[in-house]
């Protein structure tokens, strides 16, 4: 009776641990397939042994062994290293201890827990083990209930398959029954476990159960190497920093490769990573003037000041002739060049009564042509002036048309029209008296005189 309560309590402590919630560790199921031997004399059996674990090695006198597939054990992990376990098993016993058999049929089966100390070991490969568990087992038409308890260890060639050997010591509940060790060797074979994409890293444990990656990375792939994964890698072919999201910076200007328009030219972030010499704000690549700063305007050049007045061209009126800034860079007009205008104007002579102009005047007007292109951007107005001979009116018309014919003549000869006007006064404005020789020649003139 004494082994029948331990019976109960042992079935107890199994159905409790098969109880438990399981925690799917990868490939949780297992399949043992082996051979068996079955050890009646080290077990201690009154009549038929000597004492525990005498002759514990003596394979040769005491161990029944049948040379083919004879035992077979079902797992199924429960988690926290405890896994749920049936096994059963065949033999021919020859040896019953010191005793010799004739043959007898044997048959057990069995039920457990198993504790292995894979994970707690930190192992790899070698993977031991402990279980107890309840059987049954059929010695010729003899039955009796056994507490077993077992020793072992699982050799890992890779997660799925290993080489395992076990000692089970199995006691009979009844002291009329014998107790027997019983050896097992054979191939674990584990599954359950599912790897869609064969990376080793399996569904339930791969973030990226489509897709081979590594195991370091929960399963997910790092193409280039640079321990950022594909998935938060901006550049996931080229090895990168993570600081870039995975991106590299050649240059190491702190502007990533994707982001940099100069790659391989360490420059500013202003400029999207491009350097710029002669800090004008222009990225070199795109400035004309890449060493000398200059407007954006210019295209990063500076702007030319062609005559040195201090007036840049691009606001200079005349580039090339030097100037005041108030006159936006051009030559302002002096009282001193304009009476000098006058003077030669007024020896510009005209046949009598008429508008064409006397050859000896092309001195004049040529001395007159020089001081205008002096001043490109003046404007000036030829004004005609007549005496007061003849009537008003023919005065009027005659003064207009010697004006526009100076102005003529200047424009075919290389004055742009546009700084020309032209205008007739007769004789509203003499500048001596008409009742003298003298007075009236000096009334009869051309005046150019600068347009306000």
């Amino acid at each position: 009776m004494k082994k029948l309560n331990t019976l109960f309590l042992l079935l107890a402590l199994t159905l409790g641990a098969v109880s438990v919630q399981a925690q799917d560790e990868n490939n949780p199921y297992a399949i043992v397939i082996g051979t068996n031997a079955v050890d009646f004399y080290a077990a201690g059996n009154d009549d038929i042994s000597g004492e525990l674990f005498d002759q514990y090695f003596n394979v040769s006198d005491y161990w029944n062994i049948v040379p083919s597939i004879s035992y077979l054990e079902i797992k199924r992990y429960v988690g926290d290293g405890f896994s749920a376990k049936l096994n059963a098993s065949i033999n021919q016993i020859d040896k019953l201890g010191n005793v010799a058999a004739d043959d007898l049929s044997f048959y057990s089966l069995g039920a457990g827990v198993d504790y292995n100390f894979k994970t707690l070991l930190n192992s790899e490969v070698i993977d031991p083990f402990l279980g107890i568990g309840v059987g049954y087992y059929w010695l010729d038409d003899t039955g009796a209930s056994t507490f077993d308890t077992d020793l072992g260890v699982n050799f890992w060639f890779s997660d799925k398959f290993a080489f395992t050997i076990k000692s089970s010591y199995r006691t009979a509940f009844e002291d009329a029954n014998f107790d027997y060790f019983q050896h097992t060797a054979g191939v674990t074979v584990a599954f359950g476990g599912t790897d869609t994409d064969g990376d080793g890293v399996y569904d339930k444990n791969d973030a990226c159960p489509d897709t081979p990656g590594l195991a370091e990375f929960n399963g997910c792939p790092d193409s280039d190497g640079d321990g950022i994964t594909d998935a938060e890698d901006e550049c996931p072919n080229t090895a990168g920093l993570a600081e870039f999201n995975g991106c590299p910076d050649t240059d190491g200007d702190g502007v990533a490769d994707p982001k940099d328009e100069c790659p391989n030219d360490a420059g500013s972030k202003m400029l999207n990573g491009c350097p710029d010499a002669d800090d004008d704000g222009i990225a070199d690549k795109n400035d004309v003037c890449p060493n000398q700063a200059g407007p954006e305007a210019n295209e990063g050049c500076p702007y030319p000041d062609t005559d040195n007045d201090g007036v840049l061209d691009k606001d200079d009126m005349c580039p090339e002739v030097a100037g005041t800034q108030a006159n936006n860079g051009c030559p302002e007009v002096t009282e001193e060049v304009q009476k000098e205008l006058n003077e030669y104007a007024k020896t510009i002579n005209f046949n009598s009564g008429k508008t064409t102009i006397t050859e000896d005047s092309e001195e004049a007007l040529e001395a007159i042509m020089a001081i205008l292109e002096e001043y490109p951007n003046a404007k000036f107005t030829i004004e005609g002036h007549t005496d007061s001979v003849g009537s008003a009116q023919n005065n009027m018309r005659l003064s207009e048309a010697r004006a526009l014919s100076v102005k003529a003549f200047l424009v075919e000869n290389g004055v742009d029209e546009f700084r020309l006007s032209s205008a007739g006064y007769g004789e509203e404005r003499p500048v001596a008296s008409n009742n003298t020789r003298a007075g009236r020649a000096e009334n009869r003139r051309v005046e150019i005189n600068l347009k306000k």
